[in-house]
């Protein structure tokens, strides 16, 4: 077993102040952009005419995902997520494994968020906007988590209004065909496979709920409350405009597109809202950004505590009652990564991490107790099975990559638990 802190250290707590409707509103703003604005087309380029197939492929994981979760975070309401899960549940290794998944991919994934936002507001200088836009959202989430909550609702707000146009105006044009719909010889099952585990990376944002456990009100009660009904709103409206854009340019042009929805629009006859529609990404982005930078600090807090990672980050705030030094940590190596990376590479490898992160989450609700609140024992089986075969299904480069960071940060545990001095219980 890892290097424990004393039973006699009681680690600082966070403060309860979300409710059902923050916790909602936070989870909608890491999943309505990242997806629907970045990976409809490489989605679309991976199954041609079976997007539809996997995007509800990937929601049906998803909602297993989130299953698991949000009974795990009802049992264990603390800072951490699925590091706390496996650690309580599967041991150690397992806990450590799942933070060190998430604290990496989603690293990544802030990385690629920053570079959406720079690619739309100004594309000739799109790292520097990135560094600019991690450092403006790090200072909001230093200054309290319910400040963060109101920025987000903001956003949220913006970017739904946008995506209703973009279906209005598709949907009722003269040039949408519901014939670009069927699905034909261009689909094969490792293409949907591929195209699902694109699309999974806009659903992972319910994660950003349960890492939230210390700091909801009633969280047995919340938690349970707000994971689903995120994930369905987040489903409902990718469901409708993926239709629309599949209606107007058909799985050939989406998978060509470079921006999907502004293209749709063109095609519509509606050019006009393309300019609203790159200022929709631009905030769908920065509300992912927020709430994920937000997410990977508090997994670092609870990795810190357990001190699997430096403790120092384990402070929290007096008076904003926040993991001030875990945030500006993530804030500064999320600027650097945005300052020096590719975005698309970016995304593939953090989706490997999310999908790891959520098998350790299902073999960890596989192991409640009724009296625990255990889902039904095919959700946890089926996410499991769900998040390996679509990790696996990733391009090449990024389940190489994941595969070897995740093997670095075994070898790491292994060592460290090999010289670190024993601690009495």
């Amino acid at each position: 077993m890892s290097e424990r802190p004393s039973s006699a250290v009681v680690p600082e707590e966070l403060r309860r102040r979300l409710g059902v409707v923050d916790a909602v509103v936070i989870g909608l703003g890491a999943m309505i952009g990242a997806g629907i604005f970045a990976a409809l087309a490489p989605a679309a380029d991976a199954a041609g005419s079976g997007l539809l197939l996997g995007l509800a492929l990937a929601a049906v994981v998803a909602y297993c995902n989130a299953t698991s979760s949000a009974r795990l975070a009802a049992r264990y309401p603390t800072s951490g997520g699925t590091y706390v899960y496996g650690r309580e549940r599967l041991g150690d290794f397992w806990g450590y494994l799942a933070g060190w998944s998430f604290v990496v991919g989603k690293t990544a994934s802030c990385a690629a968020m920053a570079l959406t936002v720079g690619s739309y507001v100004w594309p000739g200088q799109a790292h520097a906007v990135a560094v600019a836009a991690v450092v403006a959202l790090t200072i909001v989430n230093y200054a309290g988590v319910q400040k963060s909550a109101w920025v987000t609702r903001v956003i949220v707000a913006v970017v739904l209004a946008v995506l209703t146009a973009v279906a209005v105006a598709t949907l009722t044009s003269g040039d949408a065909d519901t014939v670009r719909l069927d699905i034909g010889s261009d689909t094969t099952f490792g293409g949907v496979l591929q195209a699902a585990g694109l699309l999974f990376f806009a659903f992972a944002g319910y994660a950003r709920i349960a890492t939230l456990g210390e700091e909801v009100r009633d969280p047995s009660r919340t938690i349970p409350r707000a994971i689903p009904i995120a994930l369905g709103i987040t489903l409902f409206v990718y469901a409708v405009v993926a239709v629309a854009v599949l209606m107007v340019l058909g799985p050939g042009k989406l998978a060509d597109a470079t921006a999907p929805l502004s293209d749709a629009v063109r095609a519509a006859g509606a050019g006009w809202l393309a300019p609203v529609v790159r200022g929709g990404a631009a905030m769908a982005a920065l509300g992912a950004l927020l709430a994920l930078i937000l997410g990977v600090s508090r997994t670092t807090l609870a990795m810190a505590r357990d001190r699997h990672l430096p403790h120092a980050l384990a402070a929290v705030h007096p008076r904003f009652q926040v993991p001030h030094r875990a945030e500006l940590v993530v804030g500064a190596v999320v600027a650097l990564l945005a300052a020096m990376v590719d975005v698309r590479g970016a995304i593939g490898f953090s989706s490997f991490g999310v999908l790891a992160y959520y098998a350790v989450a299902n073999a960890s609700a596989w192991t409640l107790t009724p009296a625990d609140g255990r889902p039904a024992p095919i959700i946890p089986v089926v996410g499991l099975g769900g998040c390996v075969v679509l990790a696996l299904a990733l391009p090449a480069s990024s389940v190489i990559s994941g595969a070897a960071v995740l093997a670095v940060g075994a070898a790491a545990y292994g060592i460290r638990s090999a010289v670190a001095p024993r601690r009495a219980p």
